[in-house]
């Protein structure tokens, strides 16, 4: 059994030479993702005082929450752990333009050519996607903390442990980077022919609700405005991507006839 490597679109390779060509592929990756955790390691006070800002500048303005905006490290590996899992989803998220072009390179060989159009596109949306649902977690961040908060009572004092508080941003970070990632899934699916743009209008209704009740499921803190700030965009993202899909579907026949 032959499979088709990144050397060239008419070169067969072997099983062996099919599995170094991705075990290439990882090394590169881990490398870029590696690199990029040592960047964030290297700036790793300034990272975390970008983290706590949305939290110190909410205690700031609301002196009734009774809060400085510090983190507490509660055990003697609290600290090291923050740094590793900031490090770590740091360094992954800087590395993700070289992680989706090893991805393209291995698999680029095995698309047609009318298909190795499309890739390219699909990996610039994907960061662009990624990062924007990234900033607007960043971005809502302050907003689900002062909802929280909200809930603990005028007498209780806030004392946020580091390795929770981090936890939740990157949750949070996560869930709007791959939520955000949804609108390129629709769009494949109408490429290769598994949903129609038609189908998808029809069933608008189904969709918004599973979009809100997905959303509710991902989003770490489970409050109403990161629901509403994650649920709302995807809402828009998904009529942009029937959209997007007609277009090249319409495009994709008329050049096939």
């Amino acid at each position: 059994m032959a499979f088709r490597g990144s050397k060239s679109d008419t070169t067969t390779m072997s099983l062996g030479e099919h599995l170094g060509e991705l075990r290439m592929r990882l090394i590169r990756s881990i490398i870029s993702v590696a690199l990029g955790a040592s960047a964030i390691l290297a700036f790793y006070d300034p990272v975390l005082k970008f983290l706590t800002r949305p939290y110190r500048e909410l205690c700031k303005n609301r002196p009734d929450f009774k809060c400085d905006g510090s983190l507490f490290a509660l055990g003697p590996l609290d600290g090291l752990s923050a740094r590793m899992k900031i490090a770590g989803y740091g360094g992954l998220i800087i590395a993700l333009p070289v992680v989706l072009w090893q991805l393209w390179r291995f698999i680029v060989p095995a698309l047609s050519k009318k298909e190795k159009k499309y890739t390219v596109p699909f990996i610039g949306s994907s960061v662009v996607l990624f990062v924007g649902g990234c900033a607007l977690a960043y971005w809502t961040l302050s907003r689900a903390l002062e909802f929280l908060i909200s809930w603990s009572g005028t007498e209780v004092n806030q004392a946020f442990q580091i390795t929770k508080y981090v936890s939740l941003v990157i949750l949070m970070v996560l869930a709007f980077g791959v939520g955000f990632l949804s609108p390129l899934l629709i769009v494949f699916l109408q490429l290769v022919g598994v949903l129609t743009p038609r189908t998808l209008i029809k069933q608008w209704r189904i969709a918004i609700v599973t979009i809100f009740f997905m959303a509710a499921i991902i989003t770490p803190s489970g409050d109403p405005i990161t629901l509403m700030a994650l649920g709302l965009p995807l809402t828009l993202l998904y009529f942009v991507a029937i959209l997007i899909g007609f277009i090249a579907t319409r495009k994709r026949a008329r050049s096939d006839d």
